[in-house]
């Protein structure tokens, strides 16, 4: 009930009792985006330890919601980079998996290594996924998540083109490391180049 997607249940008259399952309610985004990274068991570096759908929202260093932090980036005109580790994105439900991480402001997601479709499901909703060099990750090259990060990706982006990556932290500084861009093949380059499969398929339909 404390929870984003609880709360917006509730404030549209639907009680607890009835709440039932987020798969059962698949077909609504104001839910299911609400319920993106909600795990209770979720650890997010950025937010202190917390377990559960938390964050940092940086410019007042409050920890809050993901969802909530999420409405307070777009308003800023802010996009998302997530970092991860091995196998991002395994599990079910993979599909939304993709679309919440979008629908939340999620640009981008820089990890170790994908879980097969969910790579896929992120360059179909527009997301760019892109993978560690071997042997590197966010602890080795000393990223925090609190850093802004510019990447330096074109429309001409080859088929896993190893691209560059700008990290820049609060005072300055900033760190320089290449990424594989994970777009395996030609067609993943179009969905990518028009933010996802959908905006393609409209785009073509119309011209």
């Amino acid at each position: 009930m404390k929870s984003p997607a609880g709360k917006y249940l509730m404030e549209h008259g639907v009680k607890p009792k009835d709440f039932n399952s987020y798969g059962s309610r698949r077909g609504h985004h104001e839910v299911m985006v609400r319920g993106t990274f909600s795990n209770i068991r979720l650890r997010n570096a950025l937010a202190d330890g917390l377990e559960g759908g938390f964050t940092k929202y940086i410019p007042t260093n409050e920890i809050m919601p993901i969802f909530d932090a999420s409405v307070k980036y777009k308003e800023d005109g802010t996009g998302l980079v997530i970092l991860a580790g091995d196998d991002y994105g395994m599990g079910s439900s993979r599909d939304w998996a993709a679309k919440g991480a979008r629908l939340l402001g999620v640009d981008a997601v820089i990890a170790k290594s994908f879980e097969r479709i969910h790579r896929s499901n992120l360059i179909m909703v527009g997301a760019l996924p892109l993978e560690f060099l071997k042997g590197e990750d966010a602890d080795t090259l000393g990223l925090t998540g609190l850093e802004e990060y510019a990447i330096a990706i074109t429309d001409e982006v080859k088929p896993n083109e190893v691209i560059t990556v700008t990290a820049r932290a609060a005072d300055g500084t900033e760190k320089t490391f290449q990424a594989i861009a994970r777009l395996d093949s030609e067609i993943e380059i179009d969905y990518y180049r028009n933010k996802g499969i959908l905006p393609m398929v409209l785009r073509n339909k119309i011209k």
